[in-house]
Order: structure tokens, then sequence, then C-alpha cells
């Protein structure tokens, strides 16, 4: 059974949970290389890459997918100002979406040679983890053919919405970004771009679909519970975050 360190990294900004994505998949990237270049009679002594999983929150932010369109940007950059949100071009799968506060986002930094080695099996149990934990609060997620992330009556072309966004990057097999759960989210914000490039779908979050506030606290445990069940890992808090180095 493999080992997942996770970390919650809590309210940090876009651009440096980026930047500690990329320090981490760099150091397992070269983990992979010293291991090819170790003589065979030696290999058993390496170590291998670690996995990760990181847990956030963002300040207000629009981030672009490298395959995205900047039209789905429906503000300018004034605009963006006056309502005090930052935009990335991120290197990431996927088109435009929304980060903010009461919305969990999670990066999961792991190698897939320890898994499987399928991009499609990897985003399908990234969402079984969020349907999983979205059945506790008896909001059934569902996938959309065609789709990424998690929708809600996925079936209805009047009422399919998302709670679950998700776009990846995958380097010989590590990845790192990958998915945003509208928990206690303010929706607004959407209204601001064509969240994924789809114009015919709405965004949901969980408290608007219970009407209540949501204990974000307890949505991080059951996640990671399922996270944990689903890649049929053990998943290990890491003793010091981050942000206390």
């Amino acid at each position: 059974m493999q080992k997942i360190i996770f970390d919650d990294l809590g309210i940090i900004s876009y651009d440096s949970a980026w930047e500690y994505q990329e320090k981490l998949m760099a150091e397992n990237l070269k983990l992979k290389r010293d291991w090819y270049d170790t003589p065979e009679t030696l290999r058993a002594m390496n170590t291998g890459t670690q996995h990760h999983l990181l847990f956030c929150e963002h300040p207000h932010v629009y981030t672009l997918g490298k395959s995205g369109h900047i039209e789905n940007l429906l503000i300018n950059n004034e605009r963006l100002k006056e309502l005090n949100v930052s935009f990335f071009k991120t290197n990431r799968g996927g088109d435009i979406t929304y980060h903010g506060l009461g919305q969990i986002v999670g990066y999961p930094i792991l190698d897939l040679e320890y898994f499987k080695t399928d991009l499609g099996v990897y985003m399908r149990n990234l969402e079984e983890v969020m349907i999983r934990m979205l059945a506790y609060f008896d909001i059934k997620g569902e996938r959309l053919p065609g789709a990424t992330g998690v929708w809600l009556n996925a079936d209805s072309t009047n009422k399919a919405r998302k709670i679950c966004a998700m776009g990846v990057r995958c380097s010989r097999w590590v990845t790192m970004h990958g998915f945003a759960l509208n928990v206690n989210t303010d929706l607004k914000y959407f209204d601001y771009i064509v969240p994924c490039g789809i114009t015919d779908k709405s965004v949901t979050s969980m408290q608007k679909e219970l009407g209540h506030f949501i204990d974000e606290q307890k949505v991080k445990e059951i996640l990671i519970t399922e996270f944990g069940n689903v890649f049929n890992a053990e998943i290990v808090m890491k003793k010091k975050s981050i942000l206390s180095e």
C-alpha cells in the first residue's frame, strides 16, 4: 500500500501554492531520473518518489488552463482590480475557473507508476472521491459524459450544474494541480467567466444545495478518508506544514 503525505496549507496565494507544487514535482522527477541512472544492483536502496496530497483555499483568483480561451474571462483588468481578483495563465489542462474562500482546492502530487499509468482512470478516481464524499451529505454527485469534474443532475440539459471542477498536469506520470470543490463558495464570481468554457451549464455549491453553511473541516476529513479508499493508499499527516517552515 502506497503512502500519501497530507498537508493542509490553509489560505495561500495561488502562485505560492503553484510554486510549491512545482517544487514537489521537480523533486519527484529528479528521484525518477536518479533511479534510472542507478545501477540495477543498487536500485533497491533508492527510496523512490513521494506522494503528496495538498489542501488549501485561495484568495479570489481566476485561472486559465493551457487549452483555455481568454475570451471566457468576461471582464477586463480594471474590473478585476475592482473585484480584487487575481488572474493566472496556468499549465494545467482545462479552461477557466474560479478559486476563492469557502472552496476546498486539492492538489495531489502522485507518481502514477505506483498506481495506474492512465490519466483517464486517474481523473475518474478523483471524481469518485468527490462522489463518495457528497453522498455523506445526501448529495448525488455524477459524471457528465465528455466533461471532467463532478455534476448534479448530469442527465438533465436544463438542470445540470457543476459542483467540483478538475484540471491536472502530468509529467513522466507525476501529477500536479487537481480539483476545486465548491463548499461555501461565493458563486457570484462565476458570473464573470464562462466556467470551464461551458456555456449551457451552471455552477453550484454544497451550501447552495443544502441551504445552510457546511462544516469544511468535516468535508476535508471525509475527502481524506475516501481519497485513501479510492487510491488504496495510507494517508499520513505531514508533521510540519510548509507555512511553518
